[in-house]
């Protein structure tokens, strides 16, 4: 590792410890969900926030946007939306006999996907090529969008009136899920007093542009990960497909389906942004614990035996982390 990646690690360090800063004048609280937005941010990977309504994950997003130097584009989700509200259409002109194409709301860097689950499957699967490839088709053409482009979801919780299972494959695309909780009282009560006091709402500046981000996510591509480390993550994942060969055997009945090679490739990446974080140039095996949960809990389904029993996929995630020996 040379001393110009340890200096680069630093610096990033500061930024984003400052750009956290700033999306804190507006967010009060809610530390682990801006914690690992930031993650995402760095990692390159798209997120889902899942909680129940009012708990700030759309202020949360559109503050962290508006603390970067990029386009921003948000998609309100509902029923009765088409795909062509998503992507863009094609209008055709009856005098000249031909198509135009009207980009729809995904053409930007950060795009907010408020309440994804609201809207039926086929308009959730028009987000598909988008995330994955980076680039939507329509018609006969084929657009590249600009990076930085990520997406950031916001659900609730599936068991709410009106809302819609996300499909496996669009899941998958998500590389953390992350479940937000309530504040504490001290933090509504300053929260209170921040969106319902005497002075007026605070807003956040822009201290980071799109170049700095790119910039950023090369480093991070540079955090050394030992070889032991990269078979702790897959020996986790694998624990999930196959929890019998793993010596966990009591799990077996609880998972139906275990998570994808995108989860080890995930666990890895987003380990990478979290050492970065933490000042570091290298991954250890407690930057991969720490965000098992956010990777991994979307990408397991649980058996209805679970179901039954209330155990969920952080149950099982859990009891993977207790069991794996860390190298």
């Amino acid at each position: 590792m040379s001393d110009r990646l340890t200096e680069d690690v630093s610096k990033l360090q500061s930024s984003f410890t400052a750009l956290k800063a700033e999306v804190g004048k507006v967010l009060v609280g809610q530390d682990d969900m801006l914690h690992r937005l930031l993650l995402g941010l760095l990692a390159g990977g798209h997120v889902l926030l899942e909680g129940v309504p009012g708990l700030a994950k759309t202020l949360a997003i559109r503050t962290l946007a508006d603390s970067l130097d990029g386009t921003f584009s948000r998609i309100q989700f509902t029923p009765d939306m088409l795909p062509g509200d998503v992507v863009g259409t094609q209008i055709y002109n009856p005098r000249e006999g031909t198509y135009t194409v009207r980009k729809g709301p995904v053409f930007g860097n950060f795009i907010l996907a408020d309440e994804i689950n609201r809207a039926p499957a086929k308009v959730q699967s028009a987000l598909l090529e988008a995330m994955q490839e980076k680039q939507v088709t329509l018609g006969d053409q084929t657009f590249k969008l600009t990076e930085p482009f990520l997406v950031l979801a916001t659900q609730n919780p599936i068991e709410q009136e009106g809302t819609y299972p996300l499909p496996e494959a669009q899941l998958d695309r998500f590389m953390l899920k992350i479940k937000v909780g309530y504040p504490t009282k001290d933090e509504e009560v300053k929260i209170i007093d921040r969106m319902a006091g005497a002075a007026a709402e605070p807003s956040a500046n822009k201290v980071m542009t799109t170049d700095e981000i790119l910039a950023a996510r090369d480093v991070v591509r540079q955090v050394f990960v030992d070889d032991k480390v990269k078979r702790y993550a897959v020996d986790l994942v694998s624990a999930t497909r196959d929890p019998k060969a793993n010596n966990l055997a009591a799990l077996a009945p609880l998972i139906d389906n275990g998570a994808s090679v995108r989860a080890s490739i995930s666990l890895i990446k987003v380990a990478k942004a979290q050492a970065l974080l933490s000042g570091r140039s290298y991954i250890s095996p407690h930057d991969v614990k720490t965000i098992a949960h956010d990777v991994l809990r979307h990408r397991i389904l649980v058996s209805y035996e679970a179901e039954a029993q209330g155990k969920t996929t952080d149950h099982v995630i859990a009891q993977i982390l207790e069991n794996v020996p860390v190298p």
